[in-house]
């Protein structure tokens, strides 16, 4: 199924200086936002007080964290976990207020809940989060620069990467202007995005080895404005169609799942953007040729 019935001819390396310059801007202003705002970190990252309670009945979070936002944990995070009556409140760490005081407080403010269990998480386990977190996406991009590098070409891998680089700055810039808290929940959509991405710049790179084999007169920037038009249909099938889900779980998803579902649209659009004018603009510029994916043949010479 294809969503247009006749091949585009969208001159997409036509627009690429200007798209460079919309990328850098933005990649500037993102970075420029995290070094004088940063990124309002959750509760996973800086520590804090983990509870966890259970009712009689079916808990309603919604009441739980109004609940809660009355007593002056307004930054409460409520979730259910294990059964419907089991729910798990993460608050921000007190320093002037005892863990019985805390406890005492909690459980006022928790009209009919059976405390089951009350930890404090430090702030170093926060900044292992951190670490570990900002090592998983290094370790990411290595991996798949060598994946890329030996399927390919080391020109398709060093342009896939800094596209990958390109939109979890884009996303954590947009976290940081709006101060949209980041947890370990938003983390994981931005990996998920990272694999997203790559998919569909993967798909890209294939029809350009592809086009390279059968079209033999045209010029590395018309390979690659064929070979995105031809993919065309396909990414924006493929997007829309997971952007639908994801807005869906944006509205209907509660306040837990908030930071990844907009992390997830945030990267969908960014994602499609780069593998068409990050990723395919940068290996025409690095000088992709037909040499480099097809191997050369040489006339042997027979005279004796």
């Amino acid at each position: 199924m294809e969503f247009f019935k006749t091949n585009t001819k969208i001159d997409f390396m036509g627009q690429r200086f200007y798209a460079a310059i919309f990328s850098v801007l933005l990649c500037v202003i993102s970075i420029t936002t995290l070094m004088i705002k940063g990124l309002n970190l959750g509760l996973d990252f800086t520590g804090g007080t983990q509870v966890e309670v259970s009712y009689q009945q079916p808990a309603d979070l919604n009441q739980i964290r109004e609940q809660l936002a009355n007593t002056g944990f307004n930054d409460a995070v409520v979730q259910a976990y294990g059964t419907a009556k089991d729910v798990l409140i993460r608050i921000s760490a007190k320093e002037e207020v005892s863990q019985d005081q805390l406890k005492a407080t909690l459980m006022g403010a928790l009209s009919g809940a059976t405390l089951h269990q009350l930890e404090f998480i430090g702030p170093q386990v926060g900044k292992t989060l951190v670490t570990n977190g900002i090592l998983a996406i290094l370790v990411s991009l290595i991996g798949t620069m060598l994946y890329i590098a030996f399927r390919f070409e080391y020109r398709f891998s060093v342009s896939a990467a800094i596209a990958l680089i390109h939109d979890p700055i884009l996303i954590l810039g947009i976290f940081s202007f709006f101060q949209i808290e980041f947890n370990l929940i938003s983390l994981a959509a931005v990996l998920t995005i990272i694999g997203y991405s790559l998919n569909d710049t993967i798909v890209v790179y294939d029809r350009v080895r592809e086009n390279f084999r059968r079209v033999r007169k045209a010029s590395p920037s018309e390979i690659m404005n064929l070979s995105i038009n031809q993919t065309l249909s396909r990414t924006i099938m493929t997007s829309g169609l997971t952007l639908l889900v994801v807005m869906s779980l944006l509205i209907f998803g509660g306040e837990m799942l908030r930071g990844f579902s907009l992390a997830l649209i945030i990267g969908i659009i960014i994602g499609t953007y780069s593998s068409i004018y990050v990723a395919g603009s940068l290996a025409v510029a690095m000088g992709l040729d037909r040499k480099h994916l097809i191997p050369q043949v040489h006339a042997l010479d027979e005279r004796p």
